[in-house]
């Protein structure tokens, strides 16, 4: 399909190539072969009257009129996919969808896992990619290529769509043999044991928890800083030490682990668990039935 002389289907390999900056990465991308991008970008070449990719040794670099051309035709394909989702009904039964969702593994571990035993049960043609907070992804969100991005209320982007998950509660979480679980836990005792602490993303920053934790002053001896949610329980096992945990992951690992859980004693405020799309998928059908399958298992408190 060609407008004012550009087959259409260039803009796709144009925005793959400025991703990935390379002929090959593109065709993987794409699921074509390199002989097809190289004659792609050639194509490109020549209708802009612009080099748009410049190799130098093993890497390719964008022109100024190519990375000029970036945002004008991303927002040109994201308004094309807003028009086919709006325009065609959304079928999970027969649809064979692709969802690329942003979360983190305690997201996965305490919403998606459950819920994606009602997308088997009634979509079994949708397929799911999952990839973790970082800043990369979220650069993702905000240009379209990601569908859903669920994170705490200060992570989310103001200039894009978002709604309330879920509100979470945190508990106190250690190994079911620590005798600090003997008693009523008290701030004394938390303050004075080591602590398992979680930091997350690019910039290795602490999770919603421990960031509260210091802004409320307290302090504690911090002995190991985990990548992940849900590595967690394997450093808490067999240990004094202590952790910061989502009530709805806690329930989990302590019917797995041997770990107990205890209130947090000292006033702590709920997480607001947010889920945000492109502004450009707001009439997305098929997102709004994503949303709601993430949605049953999230109102389960």
């Amino acid at each position: 399909m060609r407008f004012k002389g550009l087959d259409l289907n260039l803009l796709g390999a144009f925005d793959a190539l400025l991703e990935t900056r390379s002929v090959s990465a593109a065709a993987r991308q794409l699921n074509l072969s390199q002989p097809a991008m190289s004659a792609a970008l050639m194509r490109l070449r020549a209708f802009f009257g612009d080099e748009l990719l410049i190799a130098q040794g093993k890497r390719m670099y964008p022109t100024a009129y190519a990375e000029a051309l970036v945002p004008q035709v991303r927002e040109c394909l994201h308004a094309v996919e807003s028009m086919l989702v709006t325009s065609g009904r959304f079928d999970p039964g027969t649809s064979q969808r692709r969802f690329r969702l942003i979360l983190s593994d305690y997201v996965m571990t305490a919403v998606l896992a459950p819920a994606l035993q009602t997308v088997a049960a009634t979509a079994p043609g949708i397929r799911l990619e999952i990839t973790l907070p970082s800043p990369e992804a979220g650069i993702e969100l905000r240009e379209g290529r990601a569908d859903l991005f669920v994170a705490p209320e200060q992570f989310v982007f103001n200039d894009h769509p978002s709604e309330l998950l879920c509100e979470e509660r945190y508990a106190v979480v250690g190994w079911a043999e620590n005798p600090l679980f003997s008693d009523v836990l008290t701030l004394e005792h938390f303050s004075a044991a080591g602590h398992v602490a979680v930091r997350l993303g690019g910039p290795r920053d602490y999770s919603f928890a421990d960031r509260q934790v210091r802004q409320l002053g307290i302090e504690r001896r911090i002995e190991v800083e985990a990548p992940s949610f849900t590595v967690v329980p394997w450093l808490l096992v067999g240990s004094q030490r202590l952790t910061l945990m989502q009530e709805r992951l806690a329930r989990r690992v302590v019917t797995t682990f041997p770990l107990r859980m205890a209130p947090i004693p000292f006033p702590f405020q709920p997480m607001r668990e947010m889920i945000q799309y492109h502004s450009s998928r707001k009439n997305d059908e098929g997102l709004r039935w994503m949303i709601e399958c993430l949605r049953e298992p999230a109102a389960l408190a």
